[in-house]
């Protein structure tokens, strides 16, 4: 078993650094050449990179082993149930104490002064604790996801009318850090195993949604929040940049680092580890083969995460920030929208959990939904985001102006399309706005903006938002290409039947 694992672990580590390479060699070549970098925040990329590499090969087989099983045996035992008091109980509390532990959550928090912090996380937390519970009612009722998706955006932006202008683009945000890393995996093998309880032919379609509908609650509690409120939202600045002079300076500064993300790993994943030993404690599902392997997952992936949010947050980070204020204060400020499409591309390729999302699409779609063309489809929605961000932080255009256009065009699509490719499309969204996407794309934003002298809280944040809504776009388009080819294909294969029932009839 060690010799599989072994073998396991290198085949990811491989994988990851296929995914993380090409991020890390175009910052690389912008830092000595469009965008002259100094030695140290040069040297902590690099070696973040690596802890990047490391760490996402560790959380991608530890999700294997853990937390895809851990779920979809929780989900499968809770719609089995026959009350729906208890498992609805448990899915608030879940999504609840999930989304508080989040790291995402708690540096979006710190953005906003003029709300309490606490306050923020537990209107964040509740909506997505709420919205659990709808799409587990979704998944096991079977109520079709479209519905549910155009009454609840359409409530979304009705708020956002009513919100405070600064308020809007953190709103939406708020909607993509909370469905982190640990969050994902986890809510993705959660709703398959409530959806394998049916047996009608929509259940492994309707096992996507769960992400979707919990990125909604955040964005409408938060903005429901502000529209109550009414709070003054301050300029905010980027955050420090270490001085580094030396390698030695470098390792020091992740040094220095560990510890913290040691902590909020370990309190982000001890609502999921509680439950699990909860659940086995009453249902005694797993055996012991199937229960150490959990936990050495479990190990896995706490090692894992801390490596690669250690890696993004100390060594990732100010390289974005740098980057962003050295391209807005050149005399080519255009090129924020290309470079900011070239890197858009590549970073999504490095979200740890977008890895996971596509296996998973792949084997429930039976190879229908391939890793690859998943890939694609989210690399060029992250592109077009990235590229329409950069063009708000150059020009302050309203987000308003971009999202509803966006959201209305994802919209009209689910009446077009499979409805397996419309909870998968949603889903992409919370998934592609991940760690990356706060710790390396916002403070690209925030550098340029600042560099620009703009308002941060209006032309730099939303860059979240803008990455969670375009694949909604991308995704269902590729959906509605195959189904027009099928279509051509079922068409072409008629004429050629009437062809030769005609010849027959000649020849008879």
């Amino acid at each position: 078993m060690r010799f599989r694992l072994n073998k396991q672990l290198l085949e990811k580590i491989q994988e990851s650094m296929a995914s993380v390479l090409p991020i890390t060699a175009i910052v690389f070549l912008l830092s000595i050449t469009v965008a002259p970098l100094e030695t140290g925040p040069v040297v902590l990329f690099l070696f973040g990179a690596i802890l990047l590499v490391v760490g996402m090969g560790l959380f991608t087989l530890g999700v294997d082993m853990s937390m895809i099983p851990m779920g979809q045996g929780i989900g499968r035992t809770l719609s089995k149930s026959k009350g729906l008091l208890i498992p609805l109980l448990v899915f608030f509390v879940l999504g609840l104490l999930t989304t508080m532990a989040e790291p995402d959550l708690q540096v979006l928090a710190g953005q906003m002064p003029s709300i309490d912090n606490m306050t923020l996380i537990l209107t964040v937390a509740g909506g997505v604790g709420v919205f659990l519970v709808v799409a587990s009612l979704r998944t096991r009722l079977g109520f079709p996801l479209r519905r549910l998706l155009i009454v609840f955006y359409g409530l979304v932006f009705i708020l956002a009318f009513l919100a405070p202008a600064d308020f809007i683009p953190v709103s939406f945000d708020a909607g993509g850090v909370t469905t982190g890393p640990i969050t994902v995996p986890f809510l993705m093998s959660l709703g398959l195993g409530v959806a394998s309880v049916r047996q009608d032919k929509n259940a492994s379609s309707d096992s996507f949604g769960l992400i979707s509908l919990c990125s909604i609650g955040p964005i409408l509690m938060v903005l429901l929040l502000g529209v109550l409120l009414q709070p003054e939202t301050a300029q905010q600045a980027g955050g420090d940049i270490p001085q580094v002079h030396t390698t030695f300076d470098a390792a020091l500064a992740f040094f220095h680092g560990f510890p913290e993300y040691l902590l909020e790993v370990a309190r982000a994943l001890l609502p999921i580890l509680a439950l699990f030993v909860l659940y086995q404690l009453f249902t005694h599902r797993f055996h012991r083969t199937e229960i150490f392997r959990i936990c050495t997952g479990l190990a896995y992936t706490y090692l894992g995460l801390v490596l690669f949010l250690c890696g993004v947050n100390v060594g990732f980070m100010p390289a974005g920030q740098l980057l962003g204020a050295t391209i807005a204060s050149s005399a080519h400020q255009w090129l924020l929208v290309p470079i900011g499409m070239l890197i858009g591309y590549y970073i999504v390729k490095a979200e740890p959990a977008v890895t996971v999302l596509n296996k998973q699409v792949e084997e429930i779609s039976n190879g229908s939904l391939s890793q690859n063309s998943m890939a694609l489809a989210m690399s060029v929605g992250v592109c077009v985001s990235v590229g329409l961000a950069m063009i708000r932080v150059l020009t302050g255009l309203n987000i308003l102006f971009l999202l509803i256009p966006g959201y209305a065009i994802a919209l009209v699509l689910t009446f077009f399309v499979p409805s397996m490719f419309t909870g998968v499309a949603f889903d992409s969204g919370g998934v592609a706005s991940g760690p990356m996407t706060a710790t390396f794309l916002l403070p690209f934003a925030m550098g340029a903006c600042t560099a620009l002298g703009g308002n941060i809280m209006t032309d730099a944040f939303g860059i979240v938002a803008m990455v969670a809504m375009t694949p909604l776009v991308t995704i269902q388009v590729m959906g509605l290409g195959s189904r027009v080819a099928h279509q051509l294909a079922l068409r072409r294969m008629r004429v050629r039947l009437e062809r030769v029932d005609d010849v027959m009839v000649y020849f008879d």
